[in-house]
Order: C-alpha cells, then structure tokens, then sequence
C-alpha cells in the first residue's frame, strides 16, 4: 500500500486509533472517509480535517453494510483501500456475569462479522481497482490473549487468520491484504486505558505505524516494535512468559 493517493475507508474512524491512522494518512496526501456508528465524533474529525469525508455505518448491522457498501462505491468511485478498524472490547466474567454471552455475542457480531461483511461486500470494487488493499487492524490479543476479554481476543485471532486466509486467495490479484497489529495503546477503548502508564501513546503508535508503512508499503503485517513480543510469543517459547505479564494473578 503507498502512504499516500489513495482513497482510503477507515471504519471506527471517530475516536482512538481509527481516528489516529486517519489524520495521519490525510494529511499524508490521500482521501479519507470515516466511519462509525455515531454523527457527533465524525463530524468533529471532519470539522478538524477539512477535506476529510464522513459517513455513519452500523457494524453490526448485515442489512446497513451491504447499503453503505453501495453508497460507497457511488459516491467514491476511486476508493481503493479499506481499513477495517471499528471495534469493541468489553470484560466477560463467565463465572459470574449473566450478560457475559450477550457481551460475546456482540464482540463477534462487530469485530468479526462487520469487517468480513464489509470486505465481502467492497470486494468486486476493490478487485476492479488498478491497486487495492484491505488493511485488517487486529492486536497482540491475537497472539497473546487477556483473560478477562475472551471472545475480544478471540475475534482478534480469528482476524488474523482470516487476513492470511485471504491474502492467499486474492495472491493473483492486484488487491493487497495487509494485518495492522496494535499494542495496548493509550485510548479509550476500554476504561482507563487512555491513562494506564503501559499503554503506548497514541501519537508515539500512529507515528511509527506510518513510519513502518512508508518503509514497507508492500508489507503484510504493520507490527510496532512494542507488539513483537506478543506476535512471535508462541514462536520464540515465551508464551506462558508474556501471558502471565498481560494476566497476573
């Protein structure tokens, strides 16, 4: 993927790293249009980058996808990159937390059904493109899971296979799968994420993502160096290691 001159479609563009990576890849030179459930935080991002497109989506919502998909594609012809990025993380106490499988529910429906609904969907586009790519955002919850937000890390790892799964069938084809890998970054995408001292700083994240991207535009996975030990945790036997550090007793 070239960091710059595409027309690029960020899911959970609002808040957090969706809102990071799109600033970054605006003002890199490309076409940006955001995502997400809720009007207000798109239109602030819009508001701050002029130039920047915004469109509200359920994800969750198979009916709502194949819609916008369409609309899309209309109203933004030259759109070649998709980031699939929109997601939810919520703790799942399965001893003792009657909603615990509704939370799951939930977590599959969005982080996983959403971005293989919405690829499906984009995909005769993206495939008629001179150049395309479908970027996946999973995390390295994928490799190495939190305990307490099973089925989060579950549709992380259930990403990553999916994204290897399709780069292999689309090899022939000029669309590129790319795996983008987060730490725990500084965010609030759980609560007191954003201030928990071991999360990376948003900034510090999106600034050597894009560093990487300019780098490697035709790498496969975007992977910051404070993810690697979670990525390569089951290759190098330090598993049991890494899982006890992100789950102490």
């Amino acid at each position: 993927m070239d960091i710059a001159g595409n027309t690029i479609l960020i899911t959970g563009g609002g808040t957090g790293i969706g809102r990071g990576l799109a600033e970054a890849l605006h003002a890199a030179g490309n076409a940006v249009i955001i995502a997400g459930r809720r009007r207000a935080p798109l239109e602030a991002v819009v508001a701050a980058n002029p130039g920047m497109h915004f469109a509200t989506l359920d994800i969750s919502d198979a009916a709502a996808i194949r819609d916008f998909a369409a609309r899309m594609v209309a109203e933004h012809p030259g759109l070649n990159v998709l980031f699939n990025n929109a997601g939810i993380m919520q703790v799942e106490q399965v001893l003792t937390d009657p909603d615990a499988l509704a939370v799951a529910e939930a977590t599959i429906t969005t982080n996983l059904l959403g971005p293989i609904r919405l690829t499906t969907a984009l995909l005769p586009h993206l495939l008629a493109r001179p150049k395309a790519s479908v970027v996946n955002v999973s995390s390295g919850l994928a490799f190495v899971p939190r305990a307490d937000t099973p089925t989060y890390s579950a549709t992380k790892a259930a990403i990553h296979s999916y994204s290897i799964a399709l780069r292999h069938q689309l090899r022939d084809t000029r669309v590129q799968v790319i795996e983008w890998a987060p730490p725990l970054v500084a965010t609030d995408l759980t609560p007191g994420q954003r201030d928990n001292p071991q999360a990376l700083p948003l900034a510090d994240f999106i600034r050597e993502s894009m560093d990487l991207l300019a780098a490697n535009p035709d790498a496969v996975e975007i992977l910051v160096e404070r993810v690697k030990p979670q990525r390569t945790a089951e290759a190098t036997g330090s598993f049991d290691t890494v899982f006890n550090r992100i789950n102490p007793r």
